[in-house]
């Protein structure tokens, strides 16, 4: 017996059989309603991403005119940054929260505000109306939306992975970033669409002069569809179960609902590894899609419209790799493909920023394209792998911590820290040797991360797709590796 096997039977005592009847069954069509409720805030949160990346070097004329074009696109990429700073604060209040009253009440909440304070954006008064003040009402709605977004990914990484049979936990929590690329491809794509339309008609000034509100406010029908979709979704299996347990007399226990600092207390190990694994994620994540518009438009002189139109292939083209190395994860392990998103870093980004350098199309698409791929192995893990390193009763918290926190020192930062080193050193390939540092480092978490494929959630019982599942797993607890009955909550049955 491993020695965390052993710490979990002096948690919760005696080991109990798990019996088919234990196990959850997976409803293909409360699945699908879950998945298509949960990824429509992920979808809208990147949507403003993209809005926001693609318009940042003409958002600098908007809000700090009058300012040096330097300073002032660092100005606006600090709007970016700021937005990050106080996920962790929203992860904080919201993640505890969820963990008590439930996930969709929060996610609920959380999809609300981020629709309300991306629309406020597009009708915000530019600098020349009423000078550069304008950047304070335009910071707090970014940290409004950041507030929210802090509840919206770690929920729904959470919601979706309880509701996923155990054998295609990857696969299903994978959509979730599938539709964030979609969200990030749509809002350059109207960010492409709406330029090419307000030019044609109204000259080449035509989105300075209001047609970049346009993107901002069509958060807003987005965010009705997404309140509706939400207000029917049904409480995650897992949740439910978990709250039926009996509150467990041992204050370390995986089944009791531990309060933040008994969570950083408990599971530091667990959130170190995870903000190393997603460091890795979100500074390559954000450098394709947040940082590389800025990076093509000011330091290669490739024109918006092209970048933005490249960045709609290629997240396209991404929004397919990513189910692709999820299904990988969950025949090989998460470990392997984890491997693969590292090294593919260290192997292929320096050639990549080196082919942008020529500044002809064909180059950028390669380009986009080498910097894609590790990026994709990433994102297909990113939500299974959080919401299995922490229990049930805690995960909403622990996953709401370690992503926030990591997404905000390092990946919300990347547009701005990159952009710096560009200016500072004069060196093109600085935002490539960045992202590899990280991918470095998460190379070396990999190993005191354990293997989670195909296993039940800590603090849950197995999920699986049939009864007949069900019965063949209970029959076989006792020579399955893959089943720890110290880590389900048999207290609960009778």
């Amino acid at each position: 017996m491993s020695e965390s096997q052993s710490k979990r039977n002096q948690l919760t005592g005696p080991s109990r059989r798990l019996r088919a009847e234990d196990c959850i069954i997976a409803d293909k069509k409360s699945l699908h309603q879950a998945q298509i409720g949960a990824g429509v805030g992920n979808f809208i949160e990147w949507y403003d991403i993209g809005v926001y990346g693609y318009l940042a070097v003409l958002m600098t004329r908007v809000f700090t005119e009058g300012m040096d074009q330097a300073w002032g696109l660092l100005v606006t990429l600090l709007g970016f940054a700021v937005s990050f700073v106080v996920r962790p604060i929203g992860g904080m209040i919201l993640g505890p929260l969820g963990d008590r009253i439930g996930r969709r009440k929060v996610m609920l909440f959380t999809i609300l505000l981020m629709a309300a304070a991306t629309t406020l954006i597009g009708l915000l008064p530019s600098a020349g109306q009423v000078g550069l003040w304008v950047i304070i009402p335009l910071y707090l709605l970014k940290m409004l939306q950041g507030f929210s977004t802090g509840g919206e990914y770690s929920g729904a990484a959470t919601y979706i992975a309880e509701f996923s049979p155990d054998g295609r936990r990857a696969f299903m929590t994978s959509l979730l970033n599938v539709g964030s690329q979609l969200g990030f491809a749509a809002g350059a794509g109207v960010v492409a669409l709406t330029t090419i339309i307000a030019e044609n008609n109204f000259g080449p000034d035509a989105m300075l002069n209001g047609g970049w509100r346009i993107p901002f406010l069509l958060a807003l029908p987005l965010g009705i569809v997404a309140v509706s979709l939400r207000s029917r979704l049904p409480e995650s299996p897992a949740f439910e179960v978990a709250s039926e347990v009996p509150l467990d007399h041992d204050p370390d226990s995986i089944f009791v609902r531990h309060s933040l600092p008994r969570v950083i207390k408990l599971y530091w190990p667990h959130i170190l590894v995870g903000m190393a694994l997603i460091a890795a994620d979100g500074t390559s994540s954000y450098t394709l899609t947040s940082y590389m518009p800025t990076y093509l438009e000011t330091q290669v002189g490739i024109h918006a419209s092209h970048t933005a139109l490249a960045a709609v292939v290629i997240l396209a083209v991404q929004a397919a790799m990513i189910p692709l190395f999820a299904l990988l994860a969950d025949k090989v392990g998460r470990k392997k493909v984890y491997m693969i998103a590292t090294i593919g870093n260290l192997v292929l980004l320096l050639p990549a920023f080196a082919l942008m350098q020529t500044g002809t199309i064909g180059s950028l698409y390669l380009a986009l394209f080498l910097v894609s791929v590790p990026s994709s192995a990433f994102l297909a893990l990113t939500a299974c792998v959080m919401s299995e390193l922490f229990p049930t009763a805690s995960r909403y918290t622990g996953v709401g911590i370690t992503h926030n926190l990591a997404i905000s020192i390092f990946g919300g930062t990347t547009p701005l820290i990159s952009q710096a080193l560009v200016q500072s050193t004069g060196k093109w390939y600085v935002p490539a040797i960045y992202v590899m540092a990280f991918s470095l480092i998460a190379l070396l978490a990999l190993c005191k991360m354990r293997e989670t494929a195909g296993r039940p959630l800590l603090g849950s019982f197995p999920v699986v797709a049939s009864n007949e599942d069900a019965v063949e797993l209970a029959g076989g607890q006792d020579t399955d590796p893959r089943i720890d009955t110290t880590t389900f909550p048999l207290t609960a049955v009778k």
